[in-house]
């Protein structure tokens, strides 16, 4: 059952409710998902006393994967005209709440429940503004952001803007997605490169468009033993991706009940009134209002000061979600593209590695000492300089030794994506386990 409000007879709400209060103006829909944290066992129909402020709007809420409390039977009193009315801390929840009044306690009770916004991430390759007729745009630069939303729920594309000249955007984008729209005007090199990045990242979900006349059986060789080679083949109408992908978003459960969390930065800038602000998405785990992180590499830290997701104000953000936050304690000029912001105290970072790669079977020679290829891993383009080079039977199994030009992070065990953007035609050269 989807979470609604319903009143003293168990019929939900038929009008919209906007707070009395001067401070709250969020309105209140019949069957809006409430915030996941919150689960009531106030039976149907509704046993509260009539003239309880929360006779009209006991609150239901279907189920979630974190921590729950419950609604006290406390809440639902019978206070007098004009008395004050305790709010009693639900057992286990660290929120506690202040006395209020009648007239002020509804809205405080409902603000608490603030609906989940789930968001779906989709690199967009092969087709320069191709998301410009699927969302509404975002920020530009190397790469650009389209958003779309309906209700609660988002979907946020990827456009590598200055692929195929440099080769780090495409990067990006794909280590971003969760799911990729690739889209065939012709079979060039882009293409192929196109699939071999994607193959490299494992980004298993997809949807393959096929334009100027092109069939699914000139391209089969070409993705044949690549994770294309399972993605959807569709039509090119964008009014039914949009409404695909909105249902793809919509059965997306948000999760918030990790005990750490980890952002890769995008982009940061500064704001007047509000201080360093950086964009990203969240890699794993979760990030909360005042959680204290690790600005890595480097050994700062600073403070969350408060979280957006398209310009609106949560509490925390979830693995998957395109998320903005405001800094406490960190400068703009201490960031850069590719900066971890984590409070995971097993995630590492190195200055030099050695470990195994396996290259793409296109790759066209062993590697060699000296050459200086890049670690793509979160929003990172590493330069690396390899040192020695280990060679088993197969050259395209290699153990490599390597400098980096600067830091890298990782959680141990992760994978990387080599690449060499000085290369020809190709320039993906294939993976390495992090250690």
């Amino acid at each position: 059952m989807d979470p609604a409000l319903f009143c003293m007879d168990n019929v939900p709400i038929a009008r919209s409710y906007r707070s009395t209060s001067a401070s709250c103006s969020r309105r209140w829909r019949p069957g809006r998902r409430l915030h996941p944290v919150a689960t009531s066992p106030v039976p149907f129909p509704c046993s509260c006393p009539a003239d309880s402020f929360l006779s009209e709007y006991c609150v239901f809420a279907s189920r979630f994967s974190g921590n729950s409390f419950t609604l006290p039977r406390a809440w639902a009193g019978q206070p007098g005209k004009g008395a004050a009315t305790s709010l009693a801390k639900p057992e286990g929840s660290k929120r506690s709440f202040p006395q209020r009044s009648p007239a002020t306690a509804r809205p405080i009770i409902l603000g608490m429940f603030q609906p989940p916004m789930a968001n779906l991430n989709v690199a967009i390759l092969g087709a320069p503004d191709y998301g410009r007729d699927l969302g509404k745009k975002g920020t530009v630069s190397d790469l650009t952001f389209y958003n779309l939303k309906k209700g609660q729920n988002t979907v946020t594309f990827i456009e590598p803007t200055r692929y195929p000249e440099r080769l780090a955007p495409l990067f990006y984008a794909v280590s971003m997605a969760q799911k990729a729209i690739l889209v065939v005007d012709q079979i060039n090199p882009a293409f192929g490169e196109s699939v071999i990045m994607l193959d490299c990242a494992d980004l298993k979900k997809g949807m393959v468009i096929l334009r100027n006349y092109l069939s699914r059986e000139q391209i089969a060789p070409l993705i044949k033993g690549t994770v294309v080679d399972g993605y959807e083949f569709l039509e090119d109408d964008k009014n039914a991706l949009r409404e695909r992908l909105l249902d793809d978003v919509a059965k997306i459960e948000s999760r918030y009940d990790s005990e750490t969390g980890t952002m890769p930065v995008d982009h940061f800038f500064n704001v007047r009134g509000i201080g360093t602000v950086v964009l990203g998405s969240v890699a794993e785990g979760t990030v909360r209002k005042h959680d204290e992180l690790m600005v890595l590499p480097g050994g700062k830290t600073a403070q969350v000061r408060s979280i957006q997701k398209h310009d609106e104000d949560f509490d925390s953000a979830g693995a998957g979600e395109r998320t903005g936050i405001a800094l406490k304690g960190i400068e703009v000029d201490d960031l850069d593209r590719g900066t971890i912001l984590t409070n995971d105290k097993s995630i590492k970072q190195v200055s030099s590695l050695t470990a195994r790669a396996e290259l793409v079977r296109y790759w066209p020679s062993p590697l060699k000492e000296g050459m200086v290829l890049h670690i793509g891993h979160w929003m990172q383009f590493v330069p690396a300089r390899i040192e020695a080079v280990k060679t088993e039977a197969d050259w395209h199994q290699v153990e490599l030794t390597a400098k980096l030009d600067k830091m890298l992070v990782y959680r141990p065990g992760a994978k990387g994506i080599l690449t060499y953007p000085e290369g020809g035609k190709l320039r993906v050269v294939g993976t390495i386990e992090l250690p």
